[in-house]
């Protein structure tokens, strides 16, 4: 039995798009996309059919406007991409990690894309895309952002001499904010989500004749950042799985093509933060609820792409979740094992590893860092509450006399069995204890739940009431 549906739709750059969808349960059935082209590039509509079911590899892409050529995205133009970057931006390096394998349990291999000048992947797909809107002749654009995507827009219209207006929400980390107003772009903050920031975004390009770039649901955007999935495979020949953080879904499209074009066995598997799981609802018919933050901001997308969707939807195998936990815990390991930073959507694919082993255990793993930009204050907060979690940092409230010199008799104590105090708070007051006694509180370093514990029984040993404070 086969269905068919058709509607008419926006995809949020201000196009007017148009998509008929057939499908059967034969593993043959096909989508079709139609789409007109972005504002400022003239041409006739273009179009792509997908292979839905079991057949993963992409098709050969059907222009039908032979003079400009327009297509939807297939490995050609991620090829053509890929040719175009070549020496604006780096070619990052793509290396195996022994102790993060070890912990997991599988190979991991980890895809440097913090290290671009714009700290993020994003630069691949904005170069490609301004490029395109250059040789039309278009001279100025406007786009929305959460950080990553404004800066590589802004810095690759400040090369190409285009005015850049970026809309970003008004929460945004203001690192990401000044390194965007830092290559010359016109930054206006807006609204308290992406949804809304891109709203603003259309407006303004109406009414100051701008050609919107959408940060994933573009054919230009998505070849761009396909070309990860290129670098990775030349990097690292047989990979098996490569697993990609999802906002809107244009990394893992783009990569998705790529790989499946290059290597049709390898496994994608997509990765959102249970606070925005906006397209494993919609691929997986779930219904989730949708958080208000999340520390992975470069992925909190209330709506996935139309374009990436049925990518995602044809062509990657997997979509997983994880929690805030998780991030934090995996943005912290790429610091102290790996020395680099990353931000919590960069992190969110080791977190996938760390959350679901058994489905990655024995495989050779391809990981993407895929972006840096993180908040220094949310840097600190990360550091300080993961060595909370690993015993390392510890609060222990110590019942005692108020007398002279035992104070010195504790911190005596403390100090013979290896711990660092780092704060001392006197409690008499708030207390349940009698009159001429204390609560002593204590913040200690230590080495971690082991010495904290050997700290604890010193204490004890000495004759105090010792107890960890959680």
């Amino acid at each position: 039995m086969s269905s068919s549906t058709g509607a008419s739709f926006s995809p949020g750059d201000g196009n007017a798009c148009a998509r008929t969808a057939a499908a059967t349960t034969s593993p043959s059935a096909r989508l079709t996309i139609a789409q007109s082209p972005a504002k400022g590039i003239s041409g006739a509509t273009i179009t792509q059919s997908f292979v839905l079911g079991k057949t993963h590899r992409p098709e050969k892409p059907v222009c039908l406007d032979s003079a400009h050529n327009q297509c939807m995205v297939g490995i050609e133009d991620i090829q053509r991409a890929a040719t175009r970057l070549q020496g604006q931006l780096l070619n990052t390096p793509c290396v195996e990690s022994r102790t993060l394998s070890d912990i997991v349990g599988a190979q991991v291999f980890l895809k440097f894309e913090n290290l671009q000048f714009t700290a993020s992947f994003k630069e691949r797909g904005a170069c490609n895309k301004l490029v395109d809107l250059s040789e039309a002749g278009v001279q100025g654009v406007v786009a929305m952002s959460a950080g990553n995507h404004a800066q590589g827009v802004a810095y690759h219209a400040q090369r190409l001499g285009m005015r850049a207006v970026i809309v970003m929400p008004r929460f945004t980390p203001g690192v990401k904010i000044e390194r965007t107003r830092g290559f010359g772009a016109e930054v206006v903050l807006h609204g308290d989500t992406l949804d809304a920031a891109r709203a603003h975004a259309q407006a303004l390009a109406e009414s100051e004749d701008l050609s919107f770039v959408h940060p994933f649901d573009d054919n230009a955007i998505i070849a761009g950042q396909g070309t990860v999935a290129l670098e990775m495979l030349d990097q690292v020949p047989g990979l098996d799985t490569l697993v990609v953080s999802v906002g809107g879904g244009g990394l893992i499209a783009g990569m998705a093509v790529a790989a499946k074009a290059r290597q049709p066995g390898i496994g994608i598997v997509g990765v959102q933060t249970t606070r925005f799981p906006a397209m494993v609802n919609s691929v997986q018919g779930t219904q989730h609820p949708q958080g208000l933050n999340t520390i992975a901001e470069g992925i909190a997308v209330g709506t996935p792409g139309v374009l990436t969707r049925e990518i995602v939807m044809s062509l990657v195998d997997d979509l997983v979740m994880v929690d805030e936990g998780d991030i934090e815990q995996a943005v912290l390991m790429l610091l102290e094992i790996e020395k680099t930073v990353v931000e919590g959507a960069g992190a969110a694919g080791l977190a996938a590893l760390l959350r679901h082993p058994e489905r990655f255990r024995g495989k050779k793993v391809g990981l993407v860092l895929s972006g840096g930009n993180i908040d220094p204050l949310l840097l600190a907060a990360i550091i300080e509450r993961g060595m909370v979690r690993a015993g390392r940092l510890a609060r222990v409230r110590i019942s005692s006399r108020d007398v002279p010199g035992m104070l010195a008799r504790i911190t005596a104590t403390v100090a013979e069995a290896g711990a660092n105090i780092d704060e001392v708070h006197h409690q008499r007051a708030f207390t349940m204890l009698a009159a001429q006694n204390v609560d002593i509180e204590l913040v200690l370093q230590t080495r971690g739940r082991a010495h904290l514990g050997d700290v604890l029984d010193a204490l004890r040993r000495s004759g105090f009431e010792a107890q960890e404070q959680h």
